[in-house]
């Protein structure tokens, strides 16, 4: 089964070079592509599609008519990365988690980089997602982000850009896990003649991260009680939040299960209340304490916040991490590396127009079909101009949003992100896509060797996001 062309023009083929030939990393796949018969690829795609639903593997998509629980479409060609690859972009990646968490704990313990005049003091402090309560509040550790969700984008063959951080509640690791034991029960043969590390053992290595920072008045630290707390089974991610719990082996909670009683979290059981030590909370800061910060909360924990700065208990993420993977503050990620760890950065950001600055707005006014714009607090594909695949009509609007509030605004120019080969309806076609390596923050930082590759599937398009039609892929890792 051939690949098509693409209209990707320019955009770096991971499977194949310029004059055709396949890359030695996906010699394999290669073949057995070749060796697939169309019949056997839609009876697999069939099957792929008959596992997710039955395992309750959907998507929530809010705001639209009809039922918004959606299957993610999941392809069935792998993306492969060399060891070497992924040791290369694995060390850029823990260098910069560390960075970010040291940019945490110093904007609620003395604002250095700030008084250093690396960053605008007002990014930090009027920044929506900066919250005054964690200023001199003691962490385990002093980590803040325990898991984060680092998006990157190659463009060349020895090239990758960080295209996000998400340092708050990043999601996607159950469709990393769940890829890959999909694939293993439908193509157990291409496991035995390729050479994959293992991606299974992500929940233990959270489990173990979690325990290894217990907070300061823990009864047990050597095997503190971890729950997951979930706001409940509208959210988006809930099938994930079952996931990690019944894989971790810990409760999982809603805040109707927990009380503080004397500055203590517990949890209600059938054998009677159980203290809480650390909570992995897969819900936004605003909700976790109606005592706190929305009063009209019914997510929460009363009291929790309390509790958190007392050291009775450790949340995952830490409270006021946001600040952290704002749009308007990434284009400072790099200098944190060099302020905090006296390094040079190992992976580059995408290079950023920062539209507060006159200079970069006047470029990008005059550049807007060329761009990237996004809204420093957009998400999910949404509150972003895509320059090259816009009208006239739709820049112009964006225009006029911009100029109304141009702090609200970074540009970026339009990456031709790598491709790899995806199964579409004519066959095999390469398709663009992007990578989330999850990176686990204890006492030392860890990362499974690969991550969730999302693939745009409709042709040309580069918004790899489930919610605007994107899909997901299995990611490879060699042994060499």
């Amino acid at each position: 089964m051939r690949q098509t062309q693409s209209s990707a023009g320019a955009a770096f083929d991971e499977m194949s070079a310029a004059d055709g030939t396949v890359r030695p990393a996906y010699a394999e796949l290669a073949g057995w592509l070749e060796r697939m018969p169309a019949s056997q690829t839609d009876a697999k795609r069939r099957e792929a599609d008959l596992l997710f639903r039955r395992l309750g593997i959907t998507f929530a998509v809010y705001g639209e008519g009809g039922d918004p629980e959606r299957l993610i479409p999941f392809d069935l060609i792998p993306r492969v990365i060399t060891g070497a690859e992924w040791q290369a972009l694995s060390e850029g990646l823990v260098q910069r988690v560390r960075a970010l968490n040291a940019f945490l704990y110093d904007v609620y313990h003395g604002m250095n980089i700030v008084r250093a005049g690396k960053i605008p003091k007002d990014l930090v402090v009027a920044n929506s997602q900066y919250r005054p309560e964690m200023i001199g509040v003691a962490l385990p550790g002093n980590v803040y982000t325990h898991i984060a969700g680092i998006d990157v984008v190659r463009v060349s063959e020895n090239q990758f850009y960080v295209l996000e951080d998400n340092a708050r509640t990043p999601s996607g690791v159950s469709y990393m896990l769940e890829n890959r034991e999909a694939m293993m029960r439908l193509f157990p043969e291409l496991f035995s003649a390729n050479r994959v590390r293992p991606v299974g053992h992500y929940p233990d290595e959270l489990l173990k991260s979690l325990r290894s920072l217990p907070p300061e008045n823990c009864l047990n630290k050597d095997e503190p009680t971890v729950v997951v707390m979930t706001p409940g089974a509208y959210n988006s991610a809930y099938f994930e939040h079952v996931f990690l719990a019944e894989q971790m082996g810990v409760e999982l909670v809603e805040g109707q299960d927990m009380f503080v009683d004397d500055g203590f979290v517990y949890m209600r059981t059938v054998a009677g209340p159980k203290r809480v030590d650390t909570i992995y909370r897969r819900l936004d800061d605003a909700f976790i304490d109606p005592a706190a910060f929305n009063p009209e909360s019914v997510l929460g924990v009363r009291g929790l916040f309390d509790a958190y700065r007392r050291g009775n208990v450790n949340l995952a993420n830490a409270v006021g991490t946001g600040v952290a993977d704002d749009k308007s503050v990434y284009p400072y990620v790099p200098e944190m590396v060099r302020f905090y760890l006296g390094e040079e950065p190992k992976l580059a950001n995408v290079p950023t127009y920062t539209l507060r600055n006159k200079d970069d707005l006047k470029y990008a006014l005059e550049h807007l079909p060329e761009l990237v714009v996004k809204e420093v607090h957009g998400s999910g594909g949404y509150g972003m101009l895509v320059g090259p695949k816009s009208t006239k009509a739709e820049i112009e609007d964006f225009r006029q949003r911009i100029l109304a509030n141009p702090d609200n605004y970074i540009a970026q120019p339009t990456l031709a992100l790598s491709t790899c080969p995806t199964f579409v309806d004519e066959g095999v076609a390469p398709r663009h896509v992007d990578l989330r390596p999850y990176l686990l923050v204890g006492k030392d930082v860890k990362l499974v060797p690969g991550g969730l590759t999302r693939v745009a599937l409709r042709a040309g398009s580069l918004v790899v996001n489930s919610s605007q039609g994107g899909g997901t892929k299995d990611t490879w890792v060699l042994e060499e």
